[in-house]
Order: C-alpha cells, then sequence, then structure tokens
C-alpha cells in the first residue's frame, strides 16, 4: 500500500539547493545566499537541512555552526528543490523516493542537470529510490496524508508537461504511483509573474486533514480578485474526506511587489512546515503581521517563524519552492 505523506506531518530532514553562480540568482547572488543562511538557520533549529551544493568548502563557509545541516555535492542548473527533488511517499512501512521527470515547468528553462539531481544523490539517501516516468514538481501537489490530493487543473492538465495523457490518464498514474483515492480540482487562481502555470503551494495548503489555508483578494481593483473569488467558491464546494466541509482559512495577499517593473508572485501560502513549527515568508509588507498571527492561532502548538522572502521573489518563488520535506524514517548515508 502506497501513500503520499503529508507535510504537516513527522519529516526526516529538509533539502534544499544553494545558490551560485551558474544559478540564476548570479545577478544578486550575494543577497540570494544571504537569504538561503537565514531559512537554514531556522530549519535546522528544530531538524536536520540537506543542502545540495556546486562547491561543499564554498557553501560550508557561510555558517560558523553546522549542526544539523548536511552538505552534498552536485552542480544543478537552478535552486528551486520544491520542483526537482523526489517526492517521498509510505509503502508497507518504508520511506520511498520517486524521481519523477522535471522538465523545467514546460520547457521553460534548462532543467537537465536538475532532472538528473536525484539520480545522482540516490547513494547518500537511506531510502530506495524510484524512477518515473511522469513530469511531476512537487509543487504542483498537496496532500492530506489520507489519499486526498489537491491541485490545479491549470498545471497538471497543461500540454507542456504530460501531453500524452488526459485528465484521467493523469489520475490513474497518480492513484497508482501516490496511492491517491481521491482528486481535489481547482480550476482557477493564479498570480502574476508565476512561471509555474498555477502551483497550488503558492494558493492553497492543506494545514491538516480539513483545513485549507488559501490565498484571498479582497481588492476589486487587483488583477488577482475575479480569479481568487473563483478560487475560493470552488473551496467552499469541496469535502473532507467524511464529506464535511472543509474548514477554510484566509491568507491576505501582500500588497503588489514589483522588480524590474515586473509584478512578483508574492504569497503567504508559500510556507513551510517543519518538525515542531511552521516557517512562514514574510515580505516587509504590513500584512506579515497580521499573516503571522493568523498562523500563532491556526498552529498553537507549533513554533511560527517568520522568514524575510523578498529577494526571493525576485526570481519568481518563496520559501516553499525553494525546499522539499522528506517522510520520517530516512538517514542520510555521508
Amino acid at each position: 500500500m502506497r501513500r503520499l505523506c503529508a507535510e504537516f506531518e513527522k519529516q526526516s530532514y529538509i533539502q534544499m539547493i544553494f545558490p551560485h553562480q551558474q544559478s540564476d540568482w548570479s545577478v544578486y547572488l550575494q543577497e540570494a545566499c544571504s537569504a538561503y543562511v537565514t531559512i537554514v538557520e531556522a530549519i535546522r533549529q528544530f531538524q536536520p537541512c540537506i543542502l545540495v551544493c556546486d562547491d561543499v568548502a564554498r557553501v560550508q563557509g557561510y555558517f560558523s555552526d553546522t549542526h544539523n545541516i548536511i552538505f552534498l555535492p552536485y552542480r544543478t542548473d537552478d535552486t528551486w528543490a520544491r520542483d526537482c527533488s523526489a517526492i517521498s511517499i509510505e509503502e508497507s512501512g518504508k520511506t520511498v523516493l520517486l524521481d519523477f521527470t522535471f522538465n523545467g515547468w514546460g520547457h521553460k528553462f534548462a532543467a537537465q542537470r536538475d532532472n538528473r539531481m536525484t539520480a545522482s544523490l540516490a547513494p547518500y539517501y537511506g531510502a530506495s529510490v524510484r524512477t518515473i516516468d511522469f513530469v511531476l514538481e512537487g509543487g504542483a501537489i498537496e496532500s492530506d496524508g489520507q489519499g486526498t490530493l489537491l491541485t490545479t487543473a491549470q498545471c497538471l492538465l497543461h500540454p507542456n508537461r504530460n501531453p500524452q495523457y488526459g485528465q484521467n490518464e493523469i489520475e490513474a498514474i497518480l492513484r497508482k504511483e501516490l496511492g491517491i483515492e481521491r482528486f481535489l480540482w481547482l480550476h482557477h487562481g493564479c498570480l502574476e509573474g508565476d512561471d509555474t502555470d498555477a502551483h497550488i503551494d503558492t494558493l492553497a495548503r492543506f494545514a491538516d486533514a480539513e483545513t485549507i489555508m488559501y490565498v484571498a483578494c479582497d481588492d476589486p481593483n487587483d488583477p488577482h480578485y475575479d480569479t481568487l473569488k473563483k478560487m475560493e467558491q470552488e473551496l467552499r464546494q469541496f469535502t473532507c474526506k467524511n464529506m464535511t466541509p472543509y474548514r477554510l482559512i484566509a491568507l491576505p495577499l501582500p500588497t503588489a511587489k514589483y522588480y524590474n517593473n515586473e509584478r512578483l508572485p508574492a504569497t503567504y501560502a508559500n510556507f513551510l512546515f517543519v518538525n515542531q513549527a511552521v516557517i512562514v515568508p514574510t515580505y516587509n509588507d504590513d500584512n506579515d503581521a497580521v499573516v503571522l498571527d493568523i498562523f500563532r492561532r491556526t498552529f498553537p502548538n507549533r513554533a511560527v517563524v517568520g522568514v524575510d522572502c523578498s529577494v526571493l521573489i525576485r526570481q519568481h518563488g518563496s520559501l516553499h519552492c525553494i525546499s522539499m520535506q522528506f517522510c520520517e524514517k530516512l538517514a542520510i548515508i555521508v
């Protein structure tokens, strides 16, 4: 029996890819590295963090204390670990890592090295790694840990991913590989500046098996207003596995952020679960304090840690996009 773990369950570690000169961060590399260091420092207070490094010695030099940090050597194209890392499932009581195909969000960007990363790092993982001939990014799917998958039709059904398959065939593949029993498809919702064709982790996330946190917009003059209202209506129609409506928690949009005259996809939905805590992206925004309070009330038994992700959104992603959790029962072999 296979099960796609929920992110709010116990984890073994978080994996990230540290910025390097050949990545898209090169034009402001030191700013990006500083942001990553802050995030790693937050994660390692609660659990181990794997850092995939183009140059281990260089990356180690950013840290005065390397407790709970594991440095693995591999040079990637870029650093969006959520989408090119393995997806972990539970199978017969063990954690198995699934290596899906990554094609640069529909061939938008070079991704050959990213796509080979999991296979190259497989000897370090204390788990079986299985290659799956299907394009899938971790940011495109949300699991409640009980067989329910939340996703967007705009991304998962986009012809730039798996054009040979229709919705029924895609569902059949995900039922087989991830143990999915129910699919919740969103047909509305997308952020300006998003390169991913509406990844679910920018829009709506499971806080637990009966609660969904989602991006909301109450400003009729904002271009996101109509599509996010329609998404909200869709969420209200969804039910939990026991057929009761989900508890819905709205997260306000940050005020519009721009870089080089382009609106950036800033979203508080891109938060990260770690053991005993939830790490929340902030943007030097008036809504930061409001959102952190929402998270504290939603997760009274977890620490809530805000981290500035203003640099990350310049490259059209945020905290969750640069990280990937792995299920418990894993050990790194170094």
